[in-house]
């Protein structure tokens, strides 16, 4: 159902909700405004409810970057080590974006080392790590949410809510990465004169204090609750976009002061993991795929919850508003979908400072009508909202 079209519906439903009120009364009023909403749209289909997302293009190849998602559940250093792409890892634990400080400058330096599904699962998980915590229905390839690692083995924290002491270390740890660039390698093959090299130094300052900034964006709870989630993900998302601002001008200035037979050697320091033919093909698919209905991030999602919420004809209105938000979300993310990749690293890292501003855009539109819908729920079916994946689904709530 297009988007027009669920609009068309959503109207002939409040139509009919009012001319009914205009009626004669056959029920009590609180009957009325407290009775089960009826459905906003058909149900998506399986098919629909993997394909219709920013991955979608990567289909027929999902469980191959699957498995790739689930083998290198680690820094993009040891991806790379055993001879793999560094995939876009969306949660350790209650940590989201682990390896944001690693991923945004690496990524700016050496592209071609990442999953070319990278920006897609990205903006997939945006959305998935609101309302799925464990994992999309059907999206075979979308990675577990933050209870997974944070709630069992020696993660395991005492209380819940509460971070366990393995989980603040680890993401203390992770944001000492930016300073832990190579920068000897870039040194080694560049061969910087004393004015480069003063830059460079400059450079590397300004790492030390992006990564002091990152740190103190590690979370303190683990989130329970969409809002939580969103917010704590907004969070980090805002705190990986002040660490480009600090890096990015001694960068510029750094990269602005080599020649070019400097600039050619720096952008050859990176692993030699080249895209293969196969790679290069889904990149196309997903880029051909940018501009299609996302029907399977914000329809999925809608229909979920009015399959587990049953919300009131009230709570409708509400969960209506929320969805309106995610189509503008959606959109907003659409317009810095996965493009070409720019042949220098500053010029990557401007890409990537736009698509986190999208992402921090994209949340902060729907963060107002998630916290309105959310209000206007009952505590039993906050319960339900809070778990809102596989598991809950397959229970019928």
């Amino acid at each position: 159902m297009s988007r027009s079209q669920r609009r068309e519906l959503r109207h002939l439903q409040r139509q009919q909700h009012e001319n009914a009120r205009k009626q004669p009364e056959t029920a009590p009023a609180a009957a009325v405004n407290n009775s089960p909403r009826t459905p906003r749209t058909t149900a998506l289909s399986e098919k629909q409810a993997v394909h219709e997302r920013f991955a979608g293009g990567f289909g027929p190849h999902r469980g191959a970057h699957f498995a790739a998602r689930r083998a290198a559940r680690l820094a993009p250093r040891t991806a790379w080590q055993l001879g793999l792409y560094a995939p876009y890892v969306p949660w350790r634990g209650p940590v989201y974006w682990p390896y944001a400080y690693n991923d945004v400058f690496y990524y700016a330096f050496w592209p071609d080392a990442y999953d070319p599904a990278y920006w897609a699962y990205a903006y997939d998980d945006l959305f998935d790590g609101v309302f799925f915590p464990d994992g999309a229905p059907h999206a075979t390839y979308a990675a577990e949410g933050p209870y997974i690692s944070s709630t069992t083995g020696s993660a395991r924290a005492s209380t819940p809510g509460q971070l366990a002491r393995a989980t603040q270390e680890f993401c203390a740890e992770q944001a000492k990465g930016v300073t832990q660039w190579p920068f000897e390698k870039i040194a080694q093959a560049v061969r910087p004169t004393h004015e480069q090299q003063s830059l460079l130094d400059g450079l590397e300052k300004a790492a030390g204090d992006a990564a002091a900034q990152l740190e103190q964006s590690c979370p303190d709870i683990v989130p329970l609750t969409p809002s939580g989630r969103l917010q704590a993900m907004t969070a980090r998302l805002q705190a990986t976009a002040d660490a480009i601002k600090i890096v990015k001008p001694p960068l510029q200035a750094f990269y602005g002061s080599l020649n070019n037979e400097q600039k050619a050697r720096f952008n050859e320091i990176g692993p030699r993991i080249g895209q293969d033919k196969q790679a290069t093909n889904n990149a196309e698919q997903a880029e051909a795929n940018c501009g299609a209905d996302k029907a399977g991030l914000s329809g999925l999602a809608v229909n979920r919850i009015e399959d587990i919420v049953q919300p009131s004809e009230t709570q409708g209105r509400a969960l209506d508003r929320l969805d309106e938000a995610m189509q503008k979300a959606v959109g907003i993310l659409r317009d810095t979908c996965p493009d070409k990749i720019p042949l220098t690293p500053v010029g990557r890292l401007d890409v990537m400072q736009k698509r986190l501003a999208a992402m921090i855009e994209a949340a902060n539109t729907v963060r107002p009508a998630l916290d309105q819908f959310y209000a206007s729920l009952t505590d039993e079916q906050k319960a339900k909202f809070n778990r809102l994946d596989r598991q809950v689904s397959q229970s019928g709530g």
